[in-house]
């Protein structure tokens, strides 16, 4: 089976993301990548280099170079005649270009795999996590998305696969990119931090989050993240979300300050090292997935904490 893996990439390097989905296509069969964009050609010098992958396709054209999923999934299905699977991270992009070339095969989509169970059987979670499911394709392609938290990133170095440029379609005219901000940071980026504080609406506003999570987060070098009610609250831009509907993370600790654990966080956290977490009742549903659990005022054993790093 030979397996095409769409190379998540900001036109400079390749992102953590896309070594974990080299690892799931991996077990698949042979290992193809697609680097679409804008003056990416390090980027694909960069792909060529992760072990394990056969080679790599560049795709060099301004219509790619923000990876609008109207222009970039027409290169994909002209790629799937001779790929049997398609895999991309499930990242931001990769949910938005995955299911536009599973329309376009007619084919179904199987969303973030959690394991590679045969050629054509993954698990997958369902119920916000709380139940796993094994589904099996039936269709000649796959269509995938893989969880990245899930398996182990492949080596960035050691690989020596050959470049062949591709073309396909030009701009769609479907779409047009206007413009984007990015959050800048000195902290780790959270989906690959090997450290996460995050916090919960009981820290009351966002001054008080700043106050109490943010100088335990830079003792520990770590990234901020944060629960849904923390973020409907205003406490914290939407980009620090962990949960269903945020970000999945799974770091080596992830800290969770006055959060209850309501099944939408656990969903995108559980999967971490070691847990801990800080709340005053001792009833939180977090306490349940919590290595190390403390009951006590946030407000009084946080600072205190961080005091003594």
């Amino acid at each position: 089976m030979k397996t095409l893996v769409w190379v998540e990439h900001d036109n400079a390097s390749v992102k953590d993301a896309t070594l974990a989905v080299v690892t799931a296509a991996s077990q698949l069969g042979e290992v193809h990548l697609l680097v679409a964009g804008e003056g990416c050609a390090a980027v694909a010098d960069q792909a060529a280099k992760i072990a394990g992958v056969a080679k790599v396709h560049l795709a060099d054209n301004a219509a790619y170079g923000h990876a609008l999923a109207e222009n970039v999934a027409p290169l994909i299905v002209d790629l799937m005649g001779s790929h049997d699977a398609f895999l991309a991270p499930a990242t931001s992009n990769g949910k938005n270009i995955a299911p536009r070339v599973a329309a376009l095969l007619d084919v179904m989509q199987i969303s973030d795999i959690l394991s590679v169970e045969g050629e054509k059987t993954f698990t997958r979670p369902i119920y916000a996590g709380n139940a796993i499911a094994t589904v099996e394709a039936s269709d000649a392609k796959l269509v995938i998305t893989v969880r990245g938290t899930a398996f182990a990133k492949a080596a960035a170095e050691g690989g020596s696969a050959a470049v062949e440029a591709v073309a396909g379609p030009a701009d769609a005219g479907l779409s047009s990119y206007v413009g984007s901000e990015i959050a800048k940071s000195e902290r780790p980026e959270l989906t690959s931090a090997k450290i996460i504080v995050s916090g919960g609406r009981a820290l009351k506003d966002a001054d008080t989050f700043q106050q109490v999570i943010f100088p335990l987060a830079d003792k520990l070098g770590a990234a901020v993240g944060a629960s849904r009610a923390a973020v409907d609250a205003g406490y914290v831009p939407n980009d620090y979300q962990v949960g269903q509907t945020g970000k999945i993370v799974a770091p080596e600790v992830y800290i969770a300050v006055g959060i209850s654990g309501a099944i939408q966080h656990l969903a995108g956290m559980k999967d971490s090292k070691t847990i801990i977490a800080i709340n005053k009742d001792e009833d939180a549903p977090i306490f349940q997935v919590a290595d190390l659990g403390l009951v006590a005022d946030l407000f009084n054993a946080v600072p205190e904490l961080t005091s003594k790093l």
